[in-house]
């Protein structure tokens, strides 16, 4: 009986080691895949709400779109990403867009990268996780007609 025993020694720890690098790496890449699609999705509802509030409170159109971009890439970079070039949107239902009373809708719709995935498993699993985001604004009933 002590013979068997003597010839086990040590196998614990390596199916230990084993078990624990086959179970932890995987379980640590899904846990930093989601967190970073996380992070986007909070960059993006930040984007919008504040380019909706920027939009809302400028003079002329021109500004309010300018102040929309700017707010949405502060936003973007809070969170340490860059806003994608066409991912913002800014829509006027009503026709004018800062006419009182009207309502302005800012949406981003782009799609995040999942971090560290090789390109040859790329093409097999999906690597983009898709992100939409709208967010509706009123324009102020009192304030004046835009100059």
């Amino acid at each position: 009986m002590s013979g068997r025993l003597r010839t086990d020694s040590g196998s614990a720890m390596l199916e230990f080691i084993a078990l624990g690098v086959g179970v932890l790496v995987p379980l640590g890449y899904v846990v930093l895949a989601a967190a970073g699609v996380q992070a986007a999705v909070f960059a993006s509802t930040q984007a919008v709400r504040e380019a909706g509030r920027a939009y809302v409170s400028a003079s002329t159109a021109s500004e309010a779109r300018e102040r929309a971009w700017g707010a949405a890439r502060l936003a973007f970079d809070d969170h340490g990403l860059d806003l994608p070039p066409q991912a913002l949107s800014i829509t006027c239902p009503s026709g004018q867009c800062l006419d009182p009373g009207s309502t302005v809708t800012v949406e981003v719709v782009w799609q995040v990268p999942l971090p560290w995935l090789p390109e040859s498993m790329a093409g097999a699993a999906p690597s983009l996780v898709p992100v939409h985001v709208r967010h509706a604004v009123p324009v102020d009933d009192y304030r004046g007609s835009p100059t």
